[in-house]
């Protein structure tokens, strides 16, 4: 994860705020995090997650198919087993898993 000095700008704002919402044993892909945002792309969001994601939750950020982020695999891994998420193999079981928000 990169350093950054400085706020993130609203944009990346809302995406933290948004991802420290996840309950522990759930996940938000970046397309479900930027649709529930009715902004940005699954692009933009990881690029948020990626600058200024470290001090949240960003084991429960995920790729479309499941897979965890990509050079943090053990971690996540690990955080998912610690929280009980549930997975299929070395992902999340998206049918099972995902969050919807806070009005699912």
């Amino acid at each position: 994860m990169e350093h950054v000095t400085g706020d993130p700008p609203p944009f990346a704002e809302r995406v933290l705020d948004l991802v420290e919402r996840i309950p522990p044993g759930k996940v938000m892909s970046y397309g479900d995090v930027a649709e529930y945002l009715g902004e940005g792309g699954p692009r933009q969001v990881g690029r948020v997650m990626s600058t200024w994601g470290g001090g949240v939750p960003w084991w429960r950020v995920v790729r479309a198919d499941g897979h965890p982020v990509r050079g943090h695999e053990n971690r996540c891994l690990s955080r998912w087993r610690e929280e009980g998420t549930p997975m299929r193999g070395e992902r999340a079981d998206m049918r099972h898993a995902r969050w919807q928000g806070d009005h699912q």
